[in-house]
């Protein structure tokens, strides 16, 4: 039983990162994707945690905002920009698509347009912004790891509220449906430590953080199936980076 999880969690780091976990068994993806789900919050916080490393070391050397960004530099390459990429695919489909098959066919596209170039650039530079705002190094690290495991969690609630877009063959596709409300359960009680690190940065923060995002998932479950028909792998990208966002905004806010 351990050893399936343990093969779980090497699945979940494999599939969130390009961190050079051993043991890659395609034939057991079906087996484990499952367990590895619940999961995707922790990878999310160690992702956080890898980041904060030069963030704390070059507040050393040089003014925080150099040191945020090197962190958030550093983020992108641990996870190969998988939600960056995502968030500027969406961007560039919601707002250059004007039918259901444009948008659908653009979120395919590896070009990026000035729709995406924009969103990214804006949600980059926001997050950034939160890390600088919280005004001490310690503090934008700890706030890295839960926003990093937050928008997991996001990313997560995602899968299990809007169903993914119809006849579309993905990897999503076959990983969203395996995402079910004990799994979403499990992951948030699995969230309850980094939800005591948000709470001891700020009680007030964490529990804005929650209000919003469970208002961003209402607002954007009604969004992806009215525009798209469902989920992609993009969309739940787009929720994941959206939900350290928040997580990033809520806690570095003076409430």
């Amino acid at each position: 039983m351990m050893r399936d999880w343990g093969h779980a969690a090497a699945l979940a780091v494999r599939f969130l990162t390009r961190l050079p976990v051993p043991g890659e068994d395609p034939a057991r993806f079906g087996q484990d994707i499952g367990r590895a789900l619940p999961l995707f919050p922790w990878v999310g916080a160690l992702v956080g945690a890898l980041a904060a490393v030069p963030l704390l070391l070059g507040a050393m050397l040089w003014p925080l905002p150099v040191a945020v960004l090197l962190a958030l530099a550093l983020e992108a390459r641990l996870t190969g920009a998988l939600h960056e990429d995502a968030v500027a695919d969406l961007c560039d489909a919601l707002g250059g698509g004007r039918s259901l098959e444009d948008r659908l066919r653009i979120l395919k596209d590896s070009r990026v347009g000035s729709y995406g170039v924009l969103g990214l650039g804006l949600a980059v530079a926001l997050r950034a912004s939160g890390l600088m705002a919280s005004g001490e190094a310690w503090r934008a690290a700890a706030i890295l790891v839960v926003a990093g495991g937050f928008g997991r969690l996001l990313m997560l609630a995602t899968m299990v509220a809007v169903p993914t877009v119809p006849n579309r063959t993905s990897l999503a596709a076959g990983v969203a449906p395996r995402a079910g409300w004990g799994g979403l359960l499990l992951a948030m009680l699995l969230f309850l430590p980094l939800l005591a690190l948000g709470a001891w940065i700020s009680a007030w923060g964490m529990l804005v953080a929650f209000g919003l995002g469970a208002g961003f998932l209402l607002w954007f479950r009604g969004l992806l199936l009215r525009l798209l028909g469902g989920s992609t792998g993009d969309t739940l990208g787009f929720a994941a980076y959206a939900g350290m966002l928040i997580a990033t905004l809520a806690l570095a806010a003076r409430l």
